[in-house]
């Protein structure tokens, strides 16, 4: 793929140096600028275009017609109609930056951006069949509007539609209050009780007789209303004062005063006030649904669960939409269409089982390292560390949500008004700050950054709900100071008013000591070497990748370092019996027992998923969260006692146990502690089962025990 990066100046109104920005820019096939790209500029872009027969334009333009002006190039040229990228160098940038910093950042973004154009995921969709079919509960007008394009009915839910001044001649009245709503899209059961069954004529016997509360359209009888003869009146005996329940099926439920049962809505099912965006919603669904494909899962590497024991809860914990389920308590599935896209359950994911396509771990990774090395393909620097230009080099995770088009408004009101400025944090969009996680924390400061902010909605978060990073704020912060860096982290939400959030911003900024890290010399892998096969960019890997890096510049204040939820420490008690169990169930391998007795654990490929202390039969094991330095190899110079040479140093003993050997065979079988409690329980039962024997049956391995009842059998 050819690769050109081009610059505009718009018109002398956006501060940034050119001639700087062409110098700081790399790894493009050519970089060109002009004063004015989307008027006198078009005829040379194309000329560059055909000249260096580019595939691909990275594009300063934060102005929708001035992107719409190089689509049509796009289309002139007969490129791909996404073959424009665009980088905001003007609101996001050069308005509220000095010039020297706009300049220095602008470059800098063009980078990441091309950076992250190698790793862009190739298209995906998942899809799912539906009707028409909707439900809406309680509100006439809403059903009535969309009656013209669904088949509509409108569940009462107590209500009385006798006298609405609204047109239901095309709608389904449905009797019944609203008990429960199962499914999901394209199969949601509503579960309705009512007192009316649909032996009713509407004869409306029970309406003029009955309390006020009954309701004439439909008849419904609430659940406070008085038994009494009124109720002999029914001439098809369709009362049933003690509640009947009955079920209808739909594709989608629109439920405005229902309380959403996850925080961010799920797909096909509407909560809350409806607007004229909540029709056009369900109108788009109408018939079935096509998306993007948002996850990558490997489900292999899952630590859900194994053996009816439950393992890891991260994603089911995590998401908002409802779009990871339980159908046993060893296993998750992920239904792919209730997707959001939010990330929420990839960052939780410590293994790697589940993982966004775009931006993915890596393409992340890629923009991020773009984003710190400001040494051009001269092997210059355009603005050196301390002089001009950045000087605090911040990550900024960025929601492309409603948090960049705050950051666009304040660009804009900059402007107007030079009192709005702000540090030039080096911006790295994600969905969703759901998406930003340990692993991508450490790894910007493993490639230098002084800093990171996680730039979100806040109470305005479409998905998390408010304050939705301070857990994941407070557990980086704990474990950068445990590093002897500390605390560089934090979460900024972008409000109504800009004051706020640069005083907030400038004030971490400036409270930032100089990284001991050196930006530009750390490319991520996402793998720990040696391991086993695992998807790179996991959590955990990823993770543990970025704090070796950063040990090798820092002296760590502990030697346990805090606040890293994916990593384990075993503690083992007296109680084991050397039973399998947790070397059965561990799904990374990090749970080893020796033939000797003895119980090894693997701190460096431990996720602390939970499942070997669920699933211990004697209640033996206890985990500790937290990384433990003296536990990785690479701390130690040779194994452990009780370890043997060939695993290495990664391995340590946590359990020094006692294997019984076969007195016919020597072959060892059991742990000491486990002959002894089947001997209590069921010692008695086969109490002289071998009596020519001089040694007891527990004291011979299965398949000797085995011959020795056949031979007793056969005497």
């Amino acid at each position: 793929m050819n690769v050109g990066a081009f610059v505009c100046g718009c018109g002398g109104t956006c501060s940034v140096d050119l001639e700087g920005v062409r110098e700081g820019v790399r790894d493009v096939d050519v970089v060109a600028s002009s004063e004015l790209l989307c008027e006198g500029g078009l005829d040379g872009v194309e000329h560059v275009i055909d000249e260096y027969d580019l595939d691909q334009l990275i594009v300063t333009a934060p102005d929708d017609r001035c992107q719409e002006t190089f689509r049509k190039v796009l289309d002139r040229k007969g490129l791909h109609p996404k073959a424009a990228a665009f980088v905001d160098h003007r609101e996001r940038n050069a308005w509220v930056h000095d010039d020297a910093a706009a300049t220095d950042k602008t470059a800098r973004l063009l980078n990441a951006t091309h950076a992250g154009l190698q790793e862009e995921a190739v298209s995906r969709t998942v899809s799912r069949e539906a009707s028409d079919e909707v439900a809406v509960v309680g509100d006439a007008e809403a059903a009535a509007a969309l009656a013209d394009s669904a088949d509509v009915t409108l569940v009462a839910d107590g209500k009385e539609f006798e006298n609405a001044d609204i047109d239901l001649e095309a709608v389904d009245i449905a009797r019944g209050e609203v008990v429960g709503v199962d499914g999901s899209f394209g199969e949601f059961e509503l579960t309705l009780e009512s007192r009316v069954t649909d032996a009713c004529i509407d004869c409306m016997e029970c309406v003029r007789e009955g309390p006020d509360s009954v309701t004439a359209r439909p008849v419904q009888i609430p659940a406070d209303a008085p038994d009494g003869g009124w109720t002999d009146l029914c001439p098809t005996d369709a009362i049933e004062m003690e509640g009947t329940t009955r079920r209808i099926v739909v594709d989608q439920v629109v439920y405005p005063d229902a309380d959403s049962d996850t925080r961010g809505g799920r797909v096909g099912y509407y909560t809350g006030p409806v607007d004229a965006a909540t029709i056009a919603a369900v109108e788009t669904h109408l018939g079935g649904i096509e998306k993007p494909a948002f996850l990558n899962l490997e489900m292999d590497v899952c630590a859900a669960g194994e053996s009816s024991q439950q393992g890891c809860t991260a994603c089911t914990d995590a998401c908002p939409h409802d779009a990871v389920q339980r159908p046993t308590i060893d296993s998750v599935e992920f239904d792919e269409v209730a997707c959001q896209n939010c990330g929420a359950c990839t960052s939780a994911c410590p293994t790697g089982a589940t993982k966004l396509r775009d931006p993915s771990n890596r393409r992340i990774a890629r923009e991020v390292e773009a984003l710190l090395t400001a040494e051009n393909d001269d092997g210059g620097w355009l603005f050196a560390r301390g002089t001009d230009g950045i000087e605090r080099p911040v990550v900024a995770f960025v929601c492309s949500e409603r948090a960049a088009d705050r950051l666009r408004e304040y660009g804009r009101q900059a402007a107007l008004d030079e009192g709005v400025s702000y540090p030039p944090v080096l911006p790295a969009e994600v969905n969703c700050t759901d998406t930003v996680g340990e692993a991508h924390a450490l790894h910007a400061l493993a490639a230098g950054a002084d800093g990171v902010a996680v730039v979100g909605c806040g109470d305005s978060c479409l998905h998390s709900g408010p304050d939705p990073k301070a857990e994941l704020v407070e557990r980086l912060n704990r474990a950068c100071s445990d590093l002897g860096l500390g605390e560089r982290v934090t979460f900024l939400a972008p409000g109504a008013n800009p004051e706020t959030f640069c005083a907030e911003l400038e004030s971490f900024v400036d409270g930032l000591d100089e990284s001991p890290v050196p930006t530009g010399e750390h490319e991520a892998t996402g793998t720990i070497d040696g391991d086993i096969d695992r998807p790179s960019f996991a959590s955990h890997a990823w993770t543990l990748e970025s704090v070796r890096v950063l040990l090798e510049h820092v002296d760590p204040d502990r030697e346990i370092v805090r606040g890293l939820k994916d990593f384990g420490r075993m503690e083992v008690s007296d109680a084991c019996n050397l039973t399998p169990t947790c070397t059965n169930l561990c799904p990374t391998d990090a749970i080893q027992r020796t033939d000797g007795g003895d119980l090894l654990f693997n701190h460096e490929r431990c996720v602390n998923c939970g499942l070997c202390e669920e699933g211990c039969p004697e209640t033996a094991i206890t985990m500790q969260e937290g990384l433990e330095l003296s536990l990785l190899p690479e701390n130690r110079e040779e194994p452990t006692d009780g370890v043997p040479e060939e695993l290495g140093t990664a391995w340590t003993r946590v359990y020094d146990g006692e294997m019984q050997e076969c007195v016919r065979c020597g072959k060892p079988f059991a742990s000491a502690g486990t002959i002894e409690t089947v001997r209590g329980e069921v010692g008695d039962a086969v109490e002289g089962i071998a009596p020519d024997s001089p040694h007891s049956v527990f004291e011979y391995c299965g398949d000797c025990r085995t011959h020795l009842l056949f031979e007793r059998g056969e005497n």
